[in-house]
């Protein structure tokens, strides 16, 4: 799941995900962080869910992908759109 806000310069955006599943670390690894595993790393919340805050500036579309424990690697379903190999999000 992802959450936006809208900022003066940008949006943060938070990537959100069950806390179990897939089990293990989960970081989202994009074109804003150059494609580094554990820059952002999901972490628990309160409500049982994990997640990531990222402020991604101007008007522009990231791509991205989930990465977990053991090389797996998969999409956000509510991205704003797929390419077959990655998950897009436009700001």
């Amino acid at each position: 799941m992802l959450e936006r806000k809208r900022r003066k310069n940008g949006t943060e955006v938070t990537f959100v995900l069950p806390a179990d599943n897939p089990p293990g670390p989960v970081s989202v690894v994009g074109d804003f962080n150059d494609w580094q595993p554990g820059t952002h790393v999901l972490a628990p919340r309160e409500d049982g869910l994990r997640a990531v805050t990222v402020e991604l500036s101007g008007k522009k579309t990231h791509t991205f992908r989930y990465l977990a424990a053991g090389d797996y690697w998969f999409d956000e379903e509510q991205a704003d759109g797929h390419d077959g190999t990655n998950s897009h999000l436009r700001t």
